[in-house]
């Protein structure tokens, strides 16, 4: 979100954030970097006041649900503002990956014809542009959903340049395994607790004086419980730098069984050079067309994978540079920030045109905006 906020403001754009979430101390100051914070009510009609006298060019939506709550009173108060939903990942991707994991254990049965597919695929249709961050996802929509490219555009994470050797630290200067993620977040649950019950007491009985380090936000108590300084499975909460935490760590582990998107600690983990341990799902759409050699999709391979990168300095070495090229030929900034810039002037002189080549969205637009305003009136009438 901060990096296309900045592409906007790199274009002139005003840009004014609103929310209905409470704000908290580690909540980006977004007067710092000049962006107005507006604070708006969810199903209330002071929104049409506050959208109609903003007036903007442009709205974007961070992820579908937030498009459901209010993409009808845009269309309504606003109808010739550029609609763009920032989807971040498939959210009815990941949760059908969820339930296939949690029901049988085989994502090879995973059920992507859901309520959910059809709630996230509706609002795409709806918008004039979605943003999708994963190649996976790219292929995922148009090919199996017959979504148009007009409508989709690819946009990953952004670095403004590579990486370079001389500045990471190397092998000898790094020690132990780490992990980070939200701690709230399913798939990041679900990886610690797998690495607590399957992974790490057979890492430990090879390598038995190796910690492993796991950070993260909002850990809920199962998760707290599993500290023990005794076996090394250190639970250290909240990390105030991950440059910091990744530059001190010699292997990242990320046995990620399902989700969605780009995985942003993996990402990071290129950039501060430290060699990582996933699976399939984990470098999904991430490390685009390089042939990797730690990717593990059994517990058996990812420990011997994560003992054996911990061990080699050769093969450690050859994984942080298998890294460093991948940011340098996927991830540049100078290359899709110009793609990204061209496409928003396009629509802005286009827009009329753009709509009446995706005439099934604005079908959705007008059978959704009927629905959706009285189900949101009824609400409001309700909390009053």
């Amino acid at each position: 979100m901060l990096q296309l906020i900045a592409l906007f403001q790199e274009e002139g754009y005003t840009i004014h954030f609103a929310t209905s979430a409470l704000q908290n101390p580690r909540s980006v100051d977004l007067n710092s970097i000049d962006v107005t914070l507006d604070i708006i009510q969810l199903n209330h009609s002071s929104f049409d006041s506050y959208i109609t006298d903003l007036g903007p060019d442009v709205v974007l939506y961070d992820r579908f649900v937030i498009e459901e709550h209010y993409g009808w009173r845009v269309a309504q108060c606003c109808p010739s503002a550029l609609r763009i939903l920032d989807t971040e990942d498939l959210h009815f991707l990941r949760k059908a990956r969820e339930l296939s994991i949690k029901s049988s254990g085989d994502l090879s049965l995973v059920d992507l014809y859901t309520d959910a597919s059809k709630r996230e695929i509706a609002s795409i249709m709806r918008c004039d542009l979605s943003l999708i961050i994963s190649s996976y996802e790219m292929n995922l929509l148009t090919e199996t959903f017959c979504i148009s490219n007009s409508i989709l555009h690819y946009l990953p994470f952004m670095l403004e340049e590579s990486p370079k050797f001389p500045e990471l630290k190397s092998f000898d200067e790094r020690e132990g395994f780490m992990t980070i993620g939200n701690l709230f977040h399913a798939p990041n649950i679900d990886s610690v607790l797998y690495l607590k019950k399957y992974i790490w007491p057979e890492i430990r009985k090879q390598l038995p004086t190796v910690r492993l380090s796991i950070y993260g936000n909002y850990a809920p108590q199962q998760i707290n419980e599993l500290h023990n300084e005794k076996e090394g499975f250190l639970i250290k909460g909240w990390a105030s730098s991950v440059k910091e935490v990744m530059s001190a760590a010699k292997v990242c582990l990320a046995p990620l069984r399902f989700g969605a998107g780009l995985k942003g600690k993996l990402f990071d983990a290129m950039i501060y050079g430290v060699p990582v341990v996933t699976t399939s799902i984990g470098g999904e759409g991430l490390y685009g067309d390089k042939k990797l050699e730690f990717l593990a999709n059994t517990t058996e391979e990812f420990i011997q994978l994560s003992v054996s990168l911990y061990n080699s300095e050769s093969l450690w070495e050859k994984n942080q540079g298998i890294g460093l090229q991948v940011l340098k030929d996927n991830y540049l900034k100078s290359y899709h920030a110009p793609k990204f810039k061209n496409l928003i002037s396009t629509l802005m002189n286009s827009i009329d045109v753009h709509r009446t080549q995706n005439f099934m969205g604005q079908v959705l637009q007008h059978q959704t905006m009927q629905a959706t305003r009285y189900m949101s009136k009824w609400i409001e009438e309700k909390n009053k």
